[in-house]
């Protein structure tokens, strides 16, 4: 069970900082995906797909 728990801390923590650097790297190109308890659950559960989702739901709402 506990190693159940850090392996989910572990993802989550990865989320995040996968999150901001993808925000430090394209802040420049006006682009902005907030972090919130959405986009943070999205990327801890689907990894890099659900980031790349997210980026191609921004484009596809302007």
């Amino acid at each position: 069970m506990l190693k159940k728990i850090v392996a989910v801390v572990k993802k989550f923590v990865f989320a995040f900082l996968l999150l901001y650097g993808l925000d430090l790297c394209i802040n420049s190109l006006n682009v902005v995906i907030p972090i919130n308890v959405f986009t943070l659950g999205t990327v801890t559960f689907l990894g890099v797909p659900g980031l790349v989702s997210l980026v191609a739901m921004f484009f596809m709402t302007k």
